[in-house]
């Protein structure tokens, strides 16, 4: 098991990614001050994505169920948790977008190479505390 995102397991028997890609933000908005810079603040965490992109090989490495099964977690609307497989837990995270690029077409127009590209957003509502030089927490 690669990663599994609530109780789709990424393989290379379902879809297996090459790339992972996470952004993490976080929040420092400004105010003006005649005279000097902005002053900026840190407020929490921003947003927190995931992409992850990789090839599909029907009949080798893969299954095009896997694609169907992720638009229907996508349109259900709801988070899952995003584990991967040394067991780190990333958060609950919703699928944004699905895409796929279909090439190398058999005579019957089923492809043999599909590539996918699957963006997830976090949601959860998890508080991270300012820490200090002095390793306490601000307030």
């Amino acid at each position: 098991m690669m990663m599994a995102f609530g109780q789709f397991v990424f393989s290379l028997d379902t879809l297996a990614y090459q790339d992972l890609q996470r952004q993490t933000a976080w929040r420092h908005p400004s105010n003006s001050r005649v005279g000097a810079r902005p002053a900026r603040q840190f407020v929490g965490p921003g947003e927190e994505t995931m992409n992850l992109s990789g090839v599909l090989l029907p009949g080798f490495a893969g299954d095009t169920g896997s694609l169907d099964e992720l638009r229907a977690m996508g349109a259900a609307g709801a988070a899952w948790p995003l584990v991967d497989g040394t067991g780190t837990v990333y958060g609950q995270f919703v699928i944004e977008s699905l895409n796929e690029t279909r090439t190398l077409f058999h005579r019957d127009g089923t492809a043999r190479r599909i590539e996918v590209q699957l963006q997830l957003a976090r949601v959860d509502e998890d508080r991270v505390d300012a820490i200090g030089d002095s390793g306490q927490a601000q307030e």
